[in-house]
């Protein structure tokens, strides 16, 4: 099985939204069942809440199902657990670097390769946002899928 981590801030709109995103692209290549796919935040600040109401209806206008979603922080003592772990900008790759204080298997990424995803909370612009992670999920499971092939 292929564990995918997906991290950002809050955990109330990026990262829930792509981990929705990936499970659906996941599911539609009918490969469901050879992934876990989840999120997390490098913060406490939001910890139990769902996701963010203007995330859930940019996941309804893309046809993204999504389900009830508990905001949480990762944990130093996972790193084992993911084979990948995706943060959403630069911020959340150094926040991480205070929780999981090495990243020996390499498995941490930003997930935009040279830029950061948008961060909808500042800007309320949810379509830059769910443009960027469908990007990076989408150039990311291509990646995942052809090492995996081997």
């Amino acid at each position: 099985m292929i564990k995918i981590l997906f991290v950002c801030h809050g955990n109330i709109c990026r990262s829930p939204m792509a981990m929705f995103i990936m499970r659906k692209l996941v599911q539609d290549k009918g490969l469901e069942n050879e992934f876990l796919i989840e999120s997390a935040a490098t913060s406490t600040e939001e910890i139990g809440n769902d996701m963010y109401p203007c995330a859930k209806r940019k996941l309804s206008e893309k046809k993204i199902p999504y389900a009830r979603h508990r905001a949480r922080q990762i944990r130093a003592n996972e790193y084992d657990e993911w084979d990948h772990i995706f943060c959403m900008d630069r911020n959340n790759m150094r926040n991480i670097q205070y929780i999981i204080r090495e990243d020996p298997k390499q498995k941490i990424h930003k997930l935009l390769d040279g830029k950061d995803v948008a961060d909808p909370w500042y800007t309320d612009d949810f379509e830059t946002a769910y443009q960027d992670i469908y990007t990076g999920c989408v150039t990311w499971l291509d990646r995942i899928l052809k090492v995996n092939k081997n």
